[in-house]
């Protein structure tokens, strides 16, 4: 049975990005994300027209201000008010889930993709998705970095600036490079 590399990536699998399939859904995503970016803001809304139906899922009143980038869309799910500053990035191979009322300041990053770490798998375009999901009530500070496999907790914060290596529990705040606990509320 052959296995598309899309399925290999869908199932957490080593899967090869240099692949026509997985362009072309690229170069979708590049069209929602451009008309997202380029629409006037009164004509954009909360979300383009075509980001938005591209997304996974989107809850009432989610935003998401320009400039953004996601990888693909259809792997980011979106809960009721979610808010997305401008700059974020959001390279989802694997499903990011961001809970209700959630908060990303400016220039957050989420990077699902983990590329090999021997030479030769890099050369030949080898990555692993692992999935990200935040909950509820969470506020990702400005410029913090997410790595993928990571899940943050209801009513976390993350720290303007951090790098989230290790999950974070509910309640608690973090902050650092890597991040490290803070408070616990």
């Amino acid at each position: 049975m052959t296995t598309s590399e899309r399925m290999r990536m869908a199932a957490g699998e080593w899967y090869t990005c240099i692949d026509p399939e997985l362009e072309a859904l690229r170069v979708v995503a590049g069209d929602a994300v451009f008309e997202h970016n380029s629409l006037p803001p009164r004509q954009r809304g909360d979300i383009g027209p075509a980001l938005r139906a591209l997304l996974g899922g989107v809850g009432e009143r989610a935003r998401i201000e320009a400039p953004f980038h996601c990888a693909y869309g259809f792997n980011l799910f979106l809960g009721d008010r979610v808010f997305l500053n401008a700059g974020c990035t959001i390279l989802d191979t694997a499903p990011v889930r961001v809970g209700n009322r959630t908060l990303l300041g400016p220039n957050v990053q989420i990077y699902c993709a983990e590329h090999h770490r021997e030479a030769a798998g890099r050369r030949a375009g080898l990555e692993i998705a692992k999935p990200v999901t935040i909950g509820d009530d969470a506020w990702i500070g400005g410029g913090a970095v997410i790595l993928g496999g990571i899940g943050i907790g209801e009513g976390a914060i993350v720290g303007a600036g951090s790098v989230v290596t290790r999950d974070v529990a509910a309640n608690t705040t973090v902050a650092g490079n890597p991040a490290r606990v803070i408070t616990r509320r």
